[in-house]
């Protein structure tokens, strides 16, 4: 059972992560109404440049810092961080791993380190906020109305170029904060890291729809929780790869039903 727990806890973290990353993905593709890879570069970008900065100090952030002005390209983030890592990984060491133990046994302990913790507590806060904003906010009602039909929106006096502005620097602005709170817990951010949790992050969204950012977040976190659980009875190494198929065949299934539904 504390083995289960653990799992449990482990899930808390990755599906925070996950949660935030797909509040953003929402934001910007509710507006979009395209995939946009250039969300989980990113991530990994931000990552990369924490790890830099930390690694080295602003010494190497010029390298980095041309990429930025083409954050949608895809490969110019990741070239641009793999040449100022001189193609190496770079490893941070530990920071704030004292664990926090929540139950043990006579063998046995139920964790999560500190930095585990402040990670969750700034997802949820953040969440909670740009939620709590979203609902009650002219924004959320003008992109509401942007999401639903553009031009009629526009026709109602809704600035649709502002809120598509604001929609992707607030998506852009989770996309970083969760990029360094990963590479400040892994202590590296991988270059195809970002592809790997771009393609997650789209197919979760894609099964809960782009209307409501924070069901899509919701979503994300069962899936960070599935994800974990999977880890720790079944084995890793095929563990994306069933994810994947799962979140495939929920697209299929739930897709074609939410499809049907809306032509009706």
């Amino acid at each position: 059972m504390l083995y289960f727990f653990q799992q449990v806890l482990n899930g808390l973290h990755s599906g925070a992560l996950y949660a935030l990353l797909a509040f953003g993905y929402v934001l910007t593709n509710g507006i979009l109404h395209r995939t946009n890879l250039a969300y989980g570069a990113l991530f990994a970008f931000c990552g990369q440049t924490m790890i830099l900065t930390a690694a080295f100090g602003y010494q190497v952030l010029w390298l980095t810092l041309l990429a930025a002005v083409a954050l949608g390209i895809l490969l110019l983030l990741s070239e641009a961080s793999r040449i100022a890592a001189d193609t190496h990984d770079l490893w941070l060491p530990p920071m704030l791993a004292q664990p926090i133990v929540f139950a043990q046994g006579a063998t046995f302990k139920a964790t999560l380190t500190l930095i585990q913790l402040i990670d969750c507590a700034v997802v949820v806060a953040a969440i909670a906020l740009a939620s709590w904003a979203f609902a009650r906010s002219s924004f959320g009602r003008c992109w509401r109305a942007v999401s639903d039909d553009p031009k009629a929106a526009a026709m109602c006096g809704v600035d649709v170029r502002a809120v598509f502005r604001h929609a992707v620097l607030f998506g852009g602005f989770c996309a970083a904060l969760a990029g360094v709170m990963a590479g400040l817990y892994y202590g590296n951010v991988s270059f195809g890291s970002g592809l790997v949790y771009g393609l997650k992050i789209l197919f979760v969204t894609a099964v809960g729809g782009y209307l409501s950012p924070p069901r899509a977040a919701l979503g994300a976190a069962v899936f960070g929780m599935a994800e974990s659980l999977w880890a720790g009875y079944f084995p890793v190494e095929w563990r994306d790869a069933w994810m994947y198929l799962f979140l495939v065949t929920t697209l299929i299934l739930i897709g074609a039903g939410r499809d049907t539904g809306k032509i009706a």
